[in-house]
């Protein structure tokens, strides 16, 4: 069976939006749509590494953190496993997107010290919801002083407990069809079933990132033993058939899956 080409096809408004959202999107867009077959890459980075000095000055002339959110960031990556946490680029990304789509509602599996929560509520309006899910209590308490700097902690809803419970609660709770972003950057072993949850309770029209999804290489074409890796290259293929969804996949960081549900 021939790989499965990425399918580039988003909503009219959210493509136009996104056209200026800086050179780290534009790159990132075009190296995945041109580079050769992702399978036959699996140890070459599809952008530059991040010391880079062409990579550094991308990012300063197109990112633009809020000051606690670039402390937050700093505070992350002095933790253990800090620098698996979604990068300055994915954060803006999904930021920019949940504005131009006015998201009043969204979810963030995978709170950890809450950089992405916090990213999510700075674009929400004053009575939007981020619902973030952790099942570790320490992490999410060194970025509460920073939710509270940013004036952002009334919208950030902390819920510690496996995700899927609280995604099923919510589904019981009949908030189905009512969140416009859905973020996932949890376990990689129940990315399936977070999708599937996760499409059940964003609206038309609303989008779900799922995050980490190439790890240079290793997710499309993962050694025998490494399961993660495995569902997510599963995972990424499903919604590639999936005709609920329009899908992006960009080679920002360790990449980026954007399903946007039609």
């Amino acid at each position: 069976m021939s790989p499965l080409a990425p399918r580039f096809s988003v909503p009219t408004a959210v493509a136009l939006g996104t056209a200026a959202l800086g050179a780290a999107f534009a790159t990132g867009l075009f190296l995945g749509r041109w580079c050769p077959p992702w399978r036959a890459r699996r140890e070459e980075r599809l952008l530059p590494p991040e010391d880079s000095p062409l990579w550094q000055y991308v990012l300063s002339r197109s990112v633009r953190e809020h000051p606690a959110l670039r402390s937050l960031r700093q505070l992350t990556l002095e933790q253990p496993q800090g620098a698996s946490m979604m990068t300055c680029e994915q954060a803006q990304l999904l930021a920019n997107l949940a504005r131009l789509i006015k998201a009043r509602k969204a979810l963030d599996l995978g709170t950890f010290t809450g950089y992405s929560a916090l990213a999510l509520a700075l674009a929400l309006p004053p009575d939007g919801r981020v619902v973030t899910c952790e099942v570790d209590s320490g992490p999410p308490e060194l970025g509460r002083p920073l939710w509270k700097q940013a004036e952002e902690e009334h919208k950030i809803e902390l819920r510690l407990k496996p995700a899927l419970e609280t995604l099923d609660e919510l589904l019981a709770a009949g908030e189905a069809g009512t969140f416009d972003v859905a973020v996932v950057d949890a376990d990689k072993e129940n990315c399936a079933a977070y999708y599937e949850h996760c499409l059940q309770l964003l609206r038309p029209g609303g989008f779900l990132a799922i995050v980490s999804v190439l790890w240079r290489g290793q997710v499309l074409q993962p050694q025998p033993q490494d399961t993660a890796a495995k569902c997510v290259r599963n995972l990424n293929e499903r919604i590639l058939r999936d005709a609920r969804v329009h899908i992006s996949l960009l080679p920002l960081a360790d990449g980026l899956t954007l399903a946007f549900k039609i």
